[in-house]
């Protein structure tokens, strides 16, 4: 379950975060990479245990309300699929393989045919997806596994003179920066969705006692984050090595291309190719995986739109061209866009993860817990969202926004968001003491108030209001 747990985290954009990180970080590396390491191994190990004591996604998501479970649901499909992580696939892969070797000036023009070409072949296999992970999902994970040792052995025999100074956005904060970076990675989000389909192979192994269920699933996620820390320490390292050999401009470079200066210093042009290669491979593994993931969602949650039916594989064909028009964007600046859109998103997955894994001992007692603290939690998250787009990507601004966002604590590390979770969580735990007072008084009280409901809750506080 370790092995198979650590495969489903594990892809291709798991392998250029960490470089970026150790490249940008240099001296203040290992507090970087601590804050990466909580973000992307500590809080996607969390999610898949809160998940899986809730009993799947929308039984976690319910409890604020069924609408609000489609609505982040739809969001995390989305983010995990077309409008961020399946064009990745491809501009990772071609800025591994291709860009090294192509003509400045044509290419946007070698972009958009190996674009056309990549997500050409991913249709094509995602008919039959099972083929294509039955053969290259026993062979990837052990080739990045292996490159990974190649690279950090050969870091450690080639060293690092001086250690270069922090720089671009780790000139400063660099335990908070590798924390909100770690968000890259989605492994939150889609932990939320890998839970339930770990629990139901632990299932499969003749283990049906839900507690021991719980306890397996539990044993998986950890050895799966021990194996995680092992290689985004070692990456981070690699990224170190490479800063140290060649200076990146983080403005525009990416860890796709900390990778290929160092492979390219370290092999020369053959070492870069079989990185490349490499890449190719395993991005589109994933992004065949992916477009299926999305069409599957959205074919069983919205099988007919305006009035016409919309079949599996017109979704998937939805998916596949949208994603190819969002990769010609470049990689750059689809990491520059989702940023913001991930650091709206963490915050509610990280609220909803905190309160179901102590549903038992505390939210079962609060409901509206969820609620009030998702409600605030989101609003604040939207605006900082709104607000990074119009600077980071329009490059204008909202004084009035900044004002009131700048109002908020912690507000200059990007983490104003943790005081409205503390109000909402005070306003719920009050209006669930209210509502209790009111009922042992004889006042009017709602269904669902003794013992605090699971799923039926949502429907029953949608009522009310």
């Amino acid at each position: 379950m370790t092995f198979t747990f650590f495969s489903m985290f594990f892809g291709a954009g798991n392998l250029i975060f960490p470089p970026f990180v150790g490249a940008q970080a240099g001296s203040a590396t290992l507090p970087a990479a601590a804050g990466f390491i909580v973000s992307a191994v500590g809080l996607p190990i969390l999610g898949v245990m809160a998940v899986t004591f809730a009993g799947g996604f929308d039984r976690l998501a319910g409890r604020v309300s069924p609408r609000f479970a489609l609505l982040l649901g739809v969001a995390i499909i989305l983010t995990i699929g077309p409008c961020f992580a399946i064009p990745r696939t491809a501009t990772t892969s071609f800025e591994m393989m291709i860009a090294p070797f192509a003509p400045a000036d044509s290419l946007w023009l070698v972009r958009l045919v190996y674009s056309l070409v990549f997500f050409a072949l991913s249709f094509v296999f995602a008919q039959h997806p099972e083929k294509l992970s039955n053969v290259l999902g026993r062979v990837m994970g052990p080739l990045l596994l292996a490159l990974i040792a190649v690279l950090f052995v050969a870091c450690l025999a080639h060293g690092v003179d001086a250690r270069v100074a922090p720089s671009g956005n780790y000139a400063t904060y660099q335990l908070t920066r590798g924390f909100l970076d770690g968000y890259q990675t989605m492994d939150l989000l889609a932990a939320l969705y890998f839970g339930i389909v770990i629990a139901e192979n632990v299932r499969a192994q003749q283990v049906n006692n839900e507690s021991q269920v719980q306890r397996e699933t539990a044993i998986a996620g950890l050895g799966t984050g021990i194996l995680l820390v092992m290689i985004y320490g070692a990456l981070s390292y690699v990224g170190v090595v490479s800063g140290a050999i060649s200076a990146i401009d983080s403005a525009h470079d990416t860890g796709a291309t900390v990778l290929t200066n160092l492979t390219s210093a370290l092999f020369g042009t053959t070492g870069t190719v079989f990185l490349g290669l490499v890449f190719v491979i395993a991005c589109l593994n994933v992004c065949t995986g992916l477009i299926c993931t999305c069409a599957t969602y959205f074919h069983e949650r919205f099988p007919v739109v305006a009035g016409q039916t919309v079949s599996y594989r017109a979704w998937q064909a939805v998916f596949t061209v949208f994603s190819f028009v969002v990769s010609n964007a470049g990689l750059s600046l689809i990491i520059t866009v989702s940023v913001p859109v991930l650091s709206a998103l963490y915050p509610i997955a990280i609220v909803l993860v905190v309160l179901g894994l102590t549903h038992r001992v505390f939210a079962t007692r609060f409901p509206h817990v969820y609620r009030w603290t998702v409600m605030l939690v989101g609003i604040v998250a939207v605006a900082g969202c709104v607000r990074a787009l119009v600077e980071d990507v329009a490059g204008g601004s909202l004084p009035w926004l900044d004002a009131a966002l700048d109002l908020l604590p912690l507000q200059s590390y990007e983490l104003g968001w943790l005081v409205p979770a503390m109000v909402g969580l005070v306003i719920g735990v009050i209006v669930d003491v209210w509502r209790m007072q009111d009922a042992d008084t004889g006042g009017t009280s709602r269904s669902g108030d003794s013992g605090g409901a699971d799923d039926s809750y949502g429907t029953a506080t949608d009522n009310v209001h």
